[in-house]
């Protein structure tokens, strides 16, 4: 069953998801590439489940707790993750890529089965907008950046005409605390997000 296929409508046209949650030390931005190593039964389960039913799982950074152990808090603002790739060398540990797609909000949660986070979540809107001519002394940047990383991690399409896709590459590359990237992906408003970058990254002298 596709994972749309899990989406439901309700009043003023939201959609809802039911979907597993794996709370991360790390953010994870809509068009991002992440890298995962898999170990816990917990979510070996959940990805051995997602790659049957090519469903996704849902990451949020850590409000309160640790990736290992117990359910961790997580923040309410995540991201959709859909496994591309996965490869077990090792049994009992499992390396996964995932690429973020929608943002989401929790609207409400419980620990289930195996200490694992189930979630229903509200799927957020992607404002998209063109990029302002005015935030083009952005791009030298960041085009030096995708092409030291190369396409393992800044895969094509290479978007640099999306206010949104401009903003979150940028954000998830800056080494600023977790937070305030967190901060940043809960914003609404791709060209606010361009703003703060750009007065950030004027502050340090990194753009000419």
């Amino acid at each position: 069953m596709a994972w749309f296929d899990f989406l439901r409508a309700t009043g003023g046209g939201v959609e809802t998801l039911d979907i597993p949650l794996f709370p991360l030390g790390t953010v994870l931005f809509p068009g991002s590439m992440l890298p995962l190593k898999v170990f816990e039964q917990r979510y070996l389960e959940m990805t051995a489940t997602c790659l049957k039913d090519g469903s996704p799982f849902g990451i949020c950074l850590i409000d309160q707790g640790h990736e290992v152990g117990e359910a961790a808090l997580p923040h309410l603002v995540g991201t959709l993750a859909h496994i591309e790739k996965w490869d077990m060398e090792q049994l009992g540990i499992l390396h996964i890529a995932v690429s973020g797609s929608r943002r989401f909000r929790i609207l409400d949660h419980e620990v289930g089965q195996g200490k694992l986070l189930e979630a229903n979540v509200e799927l957020l809107p992607e404002n998209e907008a063109p990029l302002p001519q005015n935030r083009e002394r952005l791009l030298p940047l960041l085009q030096r950046v995708v092409a030291d990383l190369g396409p393992e991690r800044m895969p094509e399409p290479h978007r640099y005409d999306s206010a949104s896709w401009v903003g979150y590459r940028i954000t998830e590359v800056l080494p600023i605390q977790n937070l305030a990237k967190q901060k940043l992906l809960e914003l609404d408003d791709p060209l606010a997000r361009l703003e703060i970058l750009e007065k950030f990254l004027d502050q340090r002298s990194l753009l000419v």
